[in-house]
């Protein structure tokens, strides 16, 4: 890529957002990990991150169920991608269910 005048460089930014013991093992991987103790501090974080230069988001599912929302205001934008990722209890199956709803608005119709 040419570097110079009139050249800008974007660095986007990816996080993992839920409670404690669900995201810290994120950290070793080099990602911004984000853990949140309670739904209004998981709101702001998540509206703020959403502002700045995160291309994705992985939220933990057992936090996506209580601010499902303030995710959907995301999910037909480019970015942030939030992506949802069983926490350290498991899956909720929200994950797979939103995948399933954004291949069929992508294609029209249940492929999966």
């Amino acid at each position: 890529m040419p570097s110079g005048k009139g050249c800008v460089k974007l660095m986007y930014k990816i996080a993992v957002m839920g409670d404690r013991d669900s995201v810290m093992g994120f950290k070793a991987l080099g990602l911004d990990v984000v853990p949140v103790s309670d739904e209004q501090e998981a709101r702001t974080k998540l509206h703020r991150m959403a502002k700045e230069d995160y291309a994705v988001i992985y939220i933990t599912e057992q936090l996506a169920s209580v601010i499902t929302q303030d995710i959907d205001r995301y999910k037909d934008s480019v970015t942030p991608a939030v992506i949802l990722i069983p926490g350290k209890s498991g899956t909720l199956g929200l994950g797979s269910s939103a995948l399933k709803s954004a291949v069929e608005r992508a294609v029209g119709a249940d492929i999966l």
